[in-house]
C-alpha cells in the first residue's frame, strides 16, 4: 500500500537513475511500514515514517525539473536566443561592410 505509492512517486519524479541507493532505501522503508500491524509498535512506525519522509524530501530535491510546453521560463529563453541570434547576424553584417 505505502510501498506502491512510494514506487509511483519515484517513477513520477524520475529519480531512480539519479539516486538509486536513496530510492531503494525509500522503497525498503515503505515496505517496512506496510509490514507493521496498525496498532503494533507506534513509536517504531513513527520513526520509520519520519525517515521515509526525510528521504523522500531529499529525493524530491534532486528530481529533474519537468518543463511544460509553453512554460514562461521556456518562452523567455527562446526570446533571449532569438535576440542573440539577431545581434550576431547584425554584428556579422557590420563587420563584412
Amino acid at each position: 500500500m505505502i510501498a506502491d505509492k512510494v514506487r509511483a512517486e519515484l517513477d513520477n519524479l524520475a529519480v531512480t537513475s539519479i539516486s538509486p541507493g536513496m530510492a531503494a532505501v525509500a522503497i525498503r522503508l515503505a515496505e517496512a511500514l506496510d509490514a507493521m500491524d496498525a496498532g503494533d509498535a507506534p513509536t517504531s512506525q513513527a520513526v520509520v515514517a519520519d525517515k521515509l519522509a526525510t528521504i523522500m524530501t531529499r529525493l524530491r530535491a534532486v528530481a529533474p525539473v519537468k518543463s511544460e510546453e509553453g512554460d514562461v521560463v521556456d518562452a523567455v529563453g527562446r526570446k533571449r536566443e532569438e535576440r542573440r541570434a539577431r545581434l550576431r547576424a547584425a554584428q556579422e553584417a557590420s563587420s563584412d561592410s
